[in-house]
């Protein structure tokens, strides 16, 4: 068994070790393009990593739109986006794609939040979008979570029932 992250537990993890292994080798056999070799394997992880990022900024962006908006037709194109997202999500997260994304969060969170604000004044919601949290109000558990949403916030719950 090779040393570091097994494929099987931690792909991503799996592509950069790997990389870095094979940058370490010392070959002299002109046929190996190592160099191009070692960026297409990091790249793959990489796609990962970025793929779970996306997805936790589209998550993001909609619990904000379902806890502030008062619209009410939207709603359930907001929940089926996040029921796609989190499938995406599923299919790539490891262990390291888990503590990249609660590291990333708040920087996640910010994008997600400058777009939900655009959003949201486009509809003239101007109200919903000044009542935005300026920092993150949901844990990776709950924007994971299968069928977990926000309740309205107080503010706009009348008008969105």
């Amino acid at each position: 068994m090779p040393d570091g992250p097994r494929y099987e537990d931690d792909f991503y993890a799996w592509t950069q070790y790997q990389a870095h292994v094979l940058r370490s080798l010392r070959t002299h056999d002109n046929r190996f393009d190592r160099e191009h070799l070692v960026e297409e394997i990091e790249d793959l992880g990489n796609s990962y990593r970025d793929t779970v990022r996306s997805q936790v900024r589209r998550i993001l962006l909609h619990l904000l739109k379902l806890a502030h908006s008062p619209a009410r037709d939207p709603r359930s194109d907001w929940m089926g986006s996040i029921i796609d997202a989190r499938a995406e999500i599923e299919n790539k997260l490891s262990p390291s794609l888990r503590r990249d994304a609660e590291e990333r969060l708040a920087r996640l969170y910010v994008l997600a939040r400058k777009q939900a604000a655009l959003d949201l004044l486009k509809y003239h919601e101007d109200e919903a979008a000044q009542s935005l949290p300026t920092e993150c109000p949901y844990t990776l558990d709950q924007i994971l979570a299968e069928d977990w949403y926000p309740e309205p916030v107080a503010s706009t719950k009348g008008e969105a029932e």
